[in-house]
């Protein structure tokens, strides 16, 4: 078994908590990705993992084991760091095979598990080669082959792909997720970039300043964010926030903000009935707001008359930055919108994709 548990784990440097009350349950054989902004401590859990990090109280689990004392080499865990790590000196064949060669296996063994992992990874015609001699994506499939060779309980990768160019990280996307189909090892996966996050991982677990936000299914954490960090970390473009209030007229409820008025949905007014009267924070991803006039009309929607500031075209939707009052909104809209920079536009809002968040704790209402 290759679980890892982390019970009441906290790191501190100096006088600077870097993780607090930590408790994780990665399971056997499952993918999951930390994912954070820069300097949320994910990376430093991934070393307590590993054994590179003393950590300042707390459990540590590998199976059943507790590996709080335990060296990095004897936790069984291979790391795949964002440098690749490969020793400039040697041929892929001994890069891979170094770790092995420590542990006196015997030749016959080393050759056939190395010349094994590069056919997986497509790297056997690059064995005799330094690392100088291959391109980045190929000395990340060195690295991640030399993890591999020591057939490992876990793998750890932090970082992995974020040298790469974007088409290059996208293809290795691909492969990462084949590469765990075919080995079913557990994997704990590190990334600041949550495209790679929702892409990759079974279970995603969002960190901010050491503490966990939310966990869960990539598409349940984008789909209901449990508080306004999460909403905005998750999704691209990133979700959009409005201070309103929300008021009742005649038995209907409404958010209504500086510029506009937008009906709440029948199906969820109730979850908002007792706060009628209190100022929200209301958010609504971009790709839920449209361009009115290709939208058409539907259950749910609402009018919103903003003006736009920028358009960006990405080629399958048009970006529009847009201003409703004091509000700068993001809406992601149909390729063949008509808008015009400094040009007034009407918004389809989808409204049963709303969020409302309490102003003070940033919780979502619920």
């Amino acid at each position: 078994m290759a679980e890892i548990t982390l019970k009441n784990v906290n790191k501190k440097f100096g006088d600077n908590w870097v993780i607090r009350d930590f408790n994780l349950k990665v399971k056997d054989k499952e993918f999951v990705v930390l994912v954070g902004p820069s300097g949320c401590g994910k990376s430093t859990c991934l070393r307590m993992i590993a054994g590179l990090e003393e950590i300042t109280s707390g459990e540590i689990y590998i199976g059943e084991k507790m590996v709080n004392n335990v060296p990095a080499k004897d936790r069984d865990i291979a790391m795949v760091f964002q440098s690749y790590a490969l020793y400039p000196h040697m041929n892929v064949f001994n890069n891979m095979a170094f770790g092995l060669q420590n542990r006196k296996f015997p030749k016959d063994e080393i050759r056939k598990r190395v010349e094994e992992v590069a056919a997986i990874l497509s790297i056997n015609e690059f064995l005799a080669r330094k690392p100088a001699e291959l391109s980045g994506g190929q000395r990340q499939r060195v690295a991640m082959g030399r993890a591999m060779v020591r057939k490992p309980k876990a793998f750890l990768f932090d970082e992995p792909l974020s040298n790469l160019d974007a088409k290059l990280r996208v293809q290795m996307r691909a492969e990462l997720s084949k590469l765990h189909e075919k080995l079913g090892t557990t994997v704990i996966y590190v990334t600041h970039d949550q495209v790679e996050a929702m892409t990759l991982a079974e279970r995603i677990v969002v960190m901010n300043e050491g503490r966990i936000m939310q966990e869960g299914k990539p598409l349940e954490v984008y789909e209901h964010p449990k508080n306004l960090f999460v909403a905005g970390f998750i999704g691209s473009p990133a979700m959009n926030f409005m201070e309103v209030r929300v008021v009742e007229e005649k038995g209907r409820l409404y958010v209504e903000g500086e510029s506009f008025r937008l009906a709440i949905p029948k199906g969820l007014e109730d979850k908002y009935r007792n706060r009628v009267n209190d100022e929200v924070i209301f958010g609504i991803r971009p790709e839920h707001m449209n361009d009115h006039q290709f939208s058409g009309d539907f259950p749910g929607m609402g009018i919103m008359e903003a003006t736009v500031d920028v358009i960006e075209p990405i080629g399958s939707d048009v970006i529009l930055i847009v201003m409703a009052g004091k509000d700068q909104l993001t809406a992601k809209v149909d390729p063949h919108t008509t808008a015009r920079v400094y040009k007034p536009i009407k918004l389809a809002v989808d409204m049963n994709n709303m969020h409302l968040f309490d102003k003070k704790t940033g919780n979502l209402i619920e």
